[in-house]
């Protein structure tokens, strides 16, 4: 359910409640407790959810382990950063249909919940396509799950985001058992 706040937001940027149900978005709470988990590509701090922040520590480790340098570009962004993102698109003459297929729309963000992150490598621009090609996507495929983290946007996806290979959510770990 949406708060009075993030349907404003809407209302300003021209989403409709038919623009969410005909993909059939889930809508996220933005994360109030947060940890720093180190720099980002741009050189700002990036902020995770405590249990995200360890899951996220730990498979990076252990993909330096195996040689493979993982980039955090993006992590945690706030409702009204969301909509920041969206507005400047909007501006520049993009359709919002256009917009919500690479974008989220506010309230709607994985980023929100404080357990997503952008990834990326020293090889390829940050949240490029061509990054399914690199060792490090090789890698998060191969391991990523064991951190709790998946893949949020494949190809064809339900949701009707772009093809995202850099964005991984991670989610509460199940054992083999089914408990958490």
């Amino acid at each position: 359910m949406i708060d009075a706040r993030v349907a404003a937001l809407h209302a300003e940027l021209g989403i409709t409640a038919e623009m969410l149900r005909s993909r059939g978005l889930r809508a996220h709470a933005e994360a109030q407790r947060l940890q720093p988990v180190g720099l980002g590509t741009d050189g700002r701090d990036k902020l995770l959810v405590p249990a995200a922040a360890r899951a996220w520590q730990s498979m990076r480790a252990a993909a330096a382990d195996d040689g493979i340098e993982l980039l955090l570009v993006s992590a945690f962004r706030s409702v009204e950063f969301q909509a920041a993102l969206i507005r400047s698109k909007l501006k520049k003459g993009a359709p919002i249909a256009e917009v919500l297929r690479v974008n989220a729309p506010p309230g709607y963000s994985e980023h929100h919940s404080g357990c997503a992150v952008d990834l990326g490598d020293a090889q390829t621009p940050p949240l490029d396509e061509a990054f399914e090609g690199t060792a490090a996507f090789a890698w998060l495929q191969a391991h990523a799950d064991a951190f709790g983290f998946r893949l949020s946007y494949p190809r064809d996806n339900r949701e009707g985001y772009l093809y995202e290979p850099w964005h991984w959510c991670w989610h509460r770990r199940v054992r083999r058992d089914g408990a958490q």
